[in-house]
Formats: C-alpha cells, structure tokens, sequence
C-alpha cells in the first residue's frame, strides 16, 4: 500500500502530492491543481524556475551583490560618522539613521548570497520562516528595512516641509518625537507582519511577506507613509516655487540688502526677497537629502507595486488553476521543457526587465546613499586618523614661546609679552612704526592730573632746587618737604591692562630709594 502511495499519477513535470504529507514548509506555497478526486498535481520548487528563463537566477544574483557593495559603502558612511569628527563629516541624526534603515534593508539581500539556502523544504513545498533560519532572517531584514527606511525619509522630507513651508525651527522636541516615530512603526510593522502573514521563499532567494493579510499588516501601511513623503516633499518643491516667483515681484529697495531674520517672530514677518534667501539656503544645504528621500520612497513604492502584483496574480493561479491552463497543458505536452512554455508564462508573472529594474534599485540605494551624502573630506579625514599613530611620535609639543631660551637668564618677569612683537606697548609699536614727537621731555611744560589715566604722562622724578635758592636753604628744605607731601598723595602705582583684562603690571615710580612704599608697590 505504501509503495502505490509513492506512485506519481501526475503527467511530467508534476509530482502528486500525496507523496509529500510532512507539515513542514510553507504548504500553502504550494502551485497544485486537483485532476481528480484526491488527487493533486503539483508544480515543482521553485515557482521562479519554470515561468523565468535560466537568465533570472543570474540577475538575482547580480542585485544580490550590488546590495553587498551597497554594504560596504554603507558600513564605511556610519563608521565615517562615529570616528571622524563633524567637521569632516558633517553628519546629522537624520542622515545616521536614514543610513541604518537602508542598511538593514540590503542585509535582507546579502544573508541569502552568504548562507546559499534551498529554497524548497521538498520537491513542491518552499521554505518558510519556521523551516529555515536564513528564510527568517533575510524576510525580517527586508522588511524592518523597508520600513526603517521610509520612515526616516518621511521624517526627513517633514522636518524640511516645517522649515521651509511653516518656518518652524525643528529642535530637540522633533529629534525625540523622530527617534520614537523611526524605529517605533518599524518594530510594530514587522511584528504584526510576522505575526498575521509571515515569510517564506516566493519569489527568489530571498524570503518575501506571505499572501494571507500581507496588505493590511504591511503594503497599504508602507505605500501610504511612502506616498505621504512624496507629497509632502513635492509641496515643499511647490511653496519653493512660489517663493521664488513671489521674490522676483518683489523690487523694493529695503529688501536688497536686507540679511536673515535671527528670529522665529522676525522669519513669520519675511518679505518675498527675505524668505526666497532663507528657502535658497535650506535647499542648497539640504538638496542632497531630498534627491535621497525620493530615490528610497520611489524604489520602495516601485517594489510594493510589482510584488503586489506578482503576489494577487500567483495566488489567483493558486486558487483556479484554470487560468494557467494553457501553459500547463504546453508544459504536459513538451515533458516539463520550460523553455518552450516562456510565452505562455508571461501572463503568469511580471517580466524579467522589470523584476531586475527592480532588484537593482533597491540594492542600489547604499551606493546612492554614499555618493549624496558622502564628503571628500571623509577620505582626508581617514588619512588624517590613519597617519596619527606614525606621526605622533615624531611631533613636537609645544610648550611655550620661550621654550627655546630656557638657558637664558630671564630680562623681565613678563617673558610671554617681552618676546613677542605684539605684547610691546602700544607707544612703543607706533614709534617705530610712525615716529612722533616726544611730548614728556623735561623742558616740555603743562600740568597733567596725576589721578588721570586718560593719557600717558612721565613718571614723577625727584625735585631739584633751582639756582636762585642757593642763598635760602630754608626756603630750600620747606619747598621740598611740600613736594614730598604732594608725591605721597598721587596715586603711587601705574596699571597697565590688556584687552582681555588678564595680565596686569605694576611700574615703580622714579622715586628716591628712601621715599619708596614696600606694600604699596604691590597693590592693584
């Protein structure tokens, strides 16, 4: 009885399904069409070799290595960002994790090029997420990818729309709300996706969302943000636009040389010339980002469309085989030769161009993220980090100016400001440069404030008797005890300060060794 279990009463290619009754495998993958009561032929794993030509397992693999350079270029932006400083990179939060969803997204396709799994569980069942790990891992890649990915170019396309359109400067607030957003509805849309459909192999070597509930729980939800980041990003293009036209009406005199409003309630009271500088700057620094967000919403709108398709017209074959029944019957008649059937296929799945336009793109889109957001200074930035360790050794430290002249003995107590050209005092400097008269000669005559700092004056200088009190000592000795008198109540120090107020000095004055004030000569 077991031996007539085994028996095919299927016509070739077609394997009778009850010689496969394990549980394992993704049974509803199965392409099969009841011939008679019980019995079921089914088309043989995978569905991709017989409607495609030998040419697509070629093209698979041709994307599946354009998501590994993809990779690379990926992994060298992020680690650009966490090693070189901004000045080189110029990153951005946005960017980072704009980067990291399209990143996880190309995984999904390079697990399968690394692993090299069997598509089919048996001869007619596929693999699902439950069978294989590597099903799993590449379908939970691809798709918290995708989300991650359109997420943060609506996110991205949000934050340019509020500040171009509705001058509101994004901040801290949008960063946290954006951080929950980005990776909150990705989490969710791949746990539900998991949960209420699944992943299995549909559609080559890479694991795809299953037809049951797929889109409730993923395609409507993602074409939606995608279409939604098209729109948006689109208006912003529109009001740039009519900025832009508004400004060239715009003729007025006190606008030409009018510069940016440095605040929110001055940007709400622009002129049309104001706000077309403010839109022109945004869209010059971020013109990049926006190329981006609309490479990745157009990739992943183009892929949801075709799998969509692909996936409604497979399970339409699936539940009346009847509509394949001219391309079975020529698969009968020519023993299972494929290659004689391509036409009659054709109806049954979306052609190869396509399906490659579309593989590419997607893999495609690390390499677009490097070339858009990438800077040469990465490169420099790299050489610069990589030298570092041949060079430190080598470099010389600098202490300080008079680091040279450590053998000699100091002039000054102020050796940073006596050996620099600028530290000399400002008489001094224009002297050399433009001589002046000298205005504090002895015989120069006038009286200066001694409290005054407003202009220099001489040092005081010990008085002298003149010729005709020769004869009077006592008039002598009376006269310069009262000048003695009027030094001590000038002020007896003389500050100089820098512009930065940090170095101040003290200059003794000129005064007789036996009238100087130890405590005063301290003093600030």
């Amino acid at each position: 009885m077991t031996d007539l279990l085994k028996l095919n009463l299927c016509p070739p290619p077609f394997l009778d399904s009850r010689n496969f009754t394990n549980s394992d495998g993704f049974i509803p993958g199965r392409l099969c069409e009841e011939v008679a009561p019980g019995i079921k032929c089914c088309l043989p794993c995978p569905l991709t070799d017989w409607v495609y030509p030998d040419s697509f397992n070629t093209l698979t693999q041709v994307a599946n290595w354009a998501s590994a350079v993809s990779v690379i270029c990926l992994v060298f932006l992020l680690l650009s960002w966490a090693c070189l400083p901004v000045d080189k990179t110029n990153r951005h939060y946005l960017s980072i994790c704009l980067s990291i969803g399209v990143l996880l997204m190309s995984l999904g396709f390079v697990v399968p090029l690394a692993a090299k799994p069997d598509q089919c569980f048996d001869e007619i069942t596929p693999h699902s997420m439950s069978s294989s790990k590597v099903c799993g891992a590449s379908g939970s890649l691809l798709i918290v990818g995708g989300w991650a990915g359109v997420m943060w170019a609506f996110l991205r396309s949000l934050s340019l729309h509020l500040q171009i359109c509705w001058q509101v400067l994004v901040g801290r607030n949008f960063m946290i709300f954006a951080q929950f957003a980005g990776w909150g509805v990705p989490l969710i849309g791949i746990t539900l996706a998991l949960v209420f459909s699944g992943v299995s192999f549909r559609f080559g070597p890479t694991c795809h969302i299953n037809h049951q509930n797929s889109l409730a729980d993923l395609w409507i939800p993602l074409l939606i943000f995608a279409g939604i980041t098209v729109v948006c990003t689109f208006v912003t293009f529109g009001y740039c636009v009519k900025v832009y036209l508004a400004s060239l009406a715009d003729s007025a005199e006190s606008t030409e040389g009018s510069n940016l409003p440095a605040s929110t309630n001055s940007i709400r009271t622009m002129t049309p010339r104001q706000a077309y500088r403010r839109v022109r700057r945004v869209i010059a620094l971020q013109w990049r980002g926006i190329a981006i967000v609309l490479i990745i919403a157009a990739d992943v709108i183009f892929f949801s469309i075709i799998f969509v398709f692909q996936d409604n017209v497979v399970q339409s074959v699936s539940t009346n085989p009847k509509k394949a029944q001219a391309w079975i019957n020529c698969l009968i008649q020519n023993r299972g030769q494929k290659n004689m059937c391509l036409e009659q296929a054709g109806s049954l799945a979306v052609n190869e161009a396509t399906v490659g336009a579309v593989l590419l793109l997607l893999a495609l889109n690390g390499v677009w993220l490097l070339f858009l957001l990438g800077r040469w200074s990465m490169v420099t930035g790299w050489i610069d980090l990589l030298k570092l360790p041949f060079t430190k050794g080598n470099k010389k430290e600098f202490v300080s100016v008079d680091a040279r002249a450590e053998s000699k003995p100091p002039m000054t107590s102020y050796e940073m400001l006596s050996r620099t050209p600028n530290s000399l005092p400002i008489a001094t400097r224009r002297q050399d440069r433009h001589p002046t008269p000298d205005y504090f000669k002895h015989d120069a005559r006038g009286y200066t404030n001694p409290g005054s700092y407003s202009s220099p004056r001489p040092p005081p200088r010990t008085w002298e008797a003149p010729r005709q009190w020769d004869n009077n000592p006592q008039q002598w000795v009376n006269q310069q005890q009262w000048h003695t008198q009027q030094q001590r109540s000038a002020s007896p120090t003389t500050t100089y300060s820098t512009m930065s107020h940090a170095t101040e000095f003290t200059a003794r004055p000129t005064n007789s060794t036996d009238e100087l004030n130890p405590l005063g000569m301290n003093r600030i």
